[in-house]
């Protein structure tokens, strides 16, 4: 590699772990990274950014983004970035919270089931089957519409207990895999404890589909929470995301030509996925040799395209 010139020159990344430093070159991971710190870091600081309540009314209804209302004003008069950037510390916490829940959820079960087997797998698998068979948020709306008023913490609450089966069945699997490889049985015939070749021997080989149950279940998670609040099963006076679709489809916006109070949130919500989908390509392309490979050989080509360019301008 060194012949080629691909050698990476000693830097700042050097004095990183492994692991760290090779996500900080990603560039996915790191346009990922800064497009949801920037979310993240929006929502928190949301009351430094604009002086307006959002709940109360700003301005003149359906005023267009200006330098007054930034993104402009509801039909109600409400300013659209306050509601923009408080909805995303609930949908933001709903969302990653579930999602976060889920796998943790998975993860646990998938590995009871795989490592241990007999009688635990069989009891596990039926309850993963059970979920998996059931429809998701037709089953999260049954249980939305059971609940008086189901606002952010319930939906966050039912999310998490219903969307947890994917991600189990998938470790799982690849537990059951990763048992009959051989660090995995010399760790056991020199008598390790079971927990420890669990968290040291297994776990480390699973941080692609823990992170990739993660990514999805966020997703999911924040998409369904902004279902159900715009089909009006969630608590119509919580700032969220899906709160303002709801109200924007209620108050007839694009039909009145006022784009702007449907259009955030939904960009908000693309923005969000897009950057968890970066995160978890990332991740992908640390953790599994396959891709690492395939992406060295890219960069090699890449270099040999233009070695060859450039011989043939001399």
């Amino acid at each position: 590699m060194a012949e080629l010139g691909l050698k990476s020159r000693p830097g700042w990344t050097s004095r990183l772990p492994s692991g760290l430093a090779a996500f900080v070159t990603n560039g996915k991971g790191m346009v990922g990274v800064i497009i949801l710190l920037a979310l993240i870091l929006t929502a928190l600081f949301a009351p430094l950014l604009t002086s307006y309540d959002p709940n109360r009314r700003a301005g003149k209804p359906h005023v267009q983004p200006g330098y007054e209302h930034v993104l402009g004003t509801t039909r109600m008069g409400k300013d659209v970035f306050t509601q923009l950037v408080y909805g995303g510390r609930v949908s933001l916490a709903v969302g990653m919270g579930a999602g976060l829940a889920a796998a943790m959820i998975g993860l646990a079960l998938g590995i009871s089931a795989g490592y241990f087997g007999g009688r635990t797998d069989d009891i596990i698998t039926f309850f993963v089957n059970v979920v998996l068979v059931l429809p998701g948020l037709p089953l999260i709306i049954v249980i939305a519409t059971m609940v008086e008023t189901a606002g952010p913490m319930v939906i966050g609450l039912v999310l998490a207990l219903t969307g947890w089966g994917w991600a189990a069945r998938t470790i799982r699997t690849q537990t059951l895999a990763l048992r009959a490889r051989e660090f995995v049985l010399s760790a056991e015939l020199m008598g390790e404890k079971k927990w420890r070749i669990i968290l040291i021997e297994i776990f480390p080989n699973m941080l692609s589909f823990v992170m990739g149950g993660l990514v999805l279940g966020t997703i999911a998670a924040i998409l369904a929470e902004a279902a159900l609040e715009f089909i009006g099963l969630g608590d119509p006076n919580a700032v969220t995301w899906g709160t303002m679709l709801y109200w924007g489809q209620k108050n007839l916006a694009l039909q009145s030509g006022a784009w702007w109070e449907i259009w955030p949130p939904c960009i908000a919500i693309m923005l969000t996925g897009a950057a968890l989908v970066l995160i978890n390509f990332a991740v992908d392309e640390i953790t599994n040799p396959q891709l690492k490979a395939s992406r060295k050989i890219g960069r090699i080509r890449r270099f040999l395209s233009r070695r060859g360019r450039s011989a043939d301008v001399f």
